[in-house]
């Protein structure tokens, strides 16, 4: 019997055991997404609490009914015992330094992703974009489908509250509202999770694999509980109200400007009780499974590193460059972003 086959006959009681009792669930919602019978939720816990893991209504189709399904066991990136590729930042045909031709106004560094995204939906390659988005007020995150370019320019900047089931959306995207050609924006563990339902050969997998069209992964050192960083280290501790936070950078240290100028650098090490369980695990920067990966590090100010790694990115790439929405140069700096992939390899490994 071969390796999909015998995951095959694992279901959700398996999922529970070996990922969320282990507290290694990285609450990307794929599990949620996929599960037939709508029996995968996160619970709305305490204002100051966050739940590790999804919740279960009971009811699971293999172990009530005894029906074949294993839908939330083979899409979770915490299963099947992945091994990192021998490259530091895996497969890729090109690496690229890029921006938006025009204005966006809260973009993190170039806007790259922004603008490919802008020119896929007004150019009807793809539908609908399922990512992460805040509340101006509070930055509490949550996932998002978003249908028009204009919508995009006005949720663009980066996120550092991704621990939220962003992949939950995707049942809203492809199941509810029957869009057809989807991208994903998200961290390396939930572009895991979309290779795993591309790749699947599971019936109740296909209808997200036909529709995903673009997986963009954004490099990720480390995430945040919104709980612990923004109502603890940053509200509790330091007297800054959400409201008052203009941007969230890491640059080796937490970086927080307020709307009134006022920086706050706060290093990582005091944030260690801020990163989930499930992120502390993971050994993947770049997202090595995505098919254009992006982040800051690498390029020069005013820039995204785009890290093209399929035809189907170059793609996409190309077309935003050929509408003039993309501008990209050649000099990005890959020996820092392999050292820093390295060296989240190696802090993965010896995490228990």
């Amino acid at each position: 019997m071969g390796v999909r086959e015998e995951m095959a006959e694992k279901c959700y009681a398996d999922l529970k055991r070996e990922v969320w009792e282990t507290g290694a669930c990285a609450r990307c919602g794929a599990c949620i997404a996929v599960c037939p019978a709508d029996a995968l939720f996160f619970s709305h816990r305490g204002e100051s609490e966050s739940a590790s893991h999804p919740s279960s209504t009971g009811y699971c189709k293999m172990e009530t009914d005894g029906v074949p399904c294993g839908a939330c066991y083979l899409a979770c990136p915490r299963t099947g015992g992945k091994r990192p590729s021998e490259a530091p930042l895996g497969k890729y045909q090109k690496i690229l330094a890029a921006r938006a031709a025009f204005p966006v106004e809260r973009k993190q560094s170039g806007g790259a992703v922004t603008a490919i995204l802008a020119s896929a939906l007004d150019e009807g390659l793809i539908d609908a974009v399922v990512t992460v988005t805040e509340d101006r007020w509070t930055l509490r995150p949550r996932s998002v489908v978003i249908t028009s370019s204009g919508e995009l320019v006005e949720h663009a900047g980066s996120r550092y509250n991704w621990w939220v089931p962003l992949l939950a959306a995707l049942k809203e995207a492809i199941i509810v509202h029957k869009c057809q050609r989807v991208a994903v924006v998200g961290v390396p563990c939930a572009a895991s999770a979309v290779a795993r339902i591309r790749a699947s050969d599971l019936d109740l997998h296909r209808p997200f694999a036909r529709a995903i069209r673009l997986v963009i992964g954004l490099f990720c050192t480390e995430s945040f509980d919104y709980n612990r960083l923004i109502e603890g280290i940053l509200r509790e501790e330091h007297g800054i109200e959400p409201w008052e936070i203009r941007r969230i950078d890491v640059k080796g240290r937490l970086e927080v400007q307020k709307t009134d100028g006022e920086v706050l650098r706060v290093p990582l090490g005091e944030l260690g009780d801020c990163i989930p369980g499930g992120c502390r695990i993971c050994t993947d920067l770049s997202a090595e499974d995505a098919d254009i990966s992006a982040g800051a590090i690498g390029s020069p100010d005013g820039y995204t590193t785009l890290i093209i790694r399929t035809p189907a990115g170059e793609g996409f790439v190309e077309h935003a460059i050929d509408r003039g929405m993309l501008e990209v140069e050649d000099t990005v700096d890959s020996a820092i972003i392999t050292r820093l992939a390295e060296k989240k390899r190696e802090h993965g490994r010896r995490e228990p």
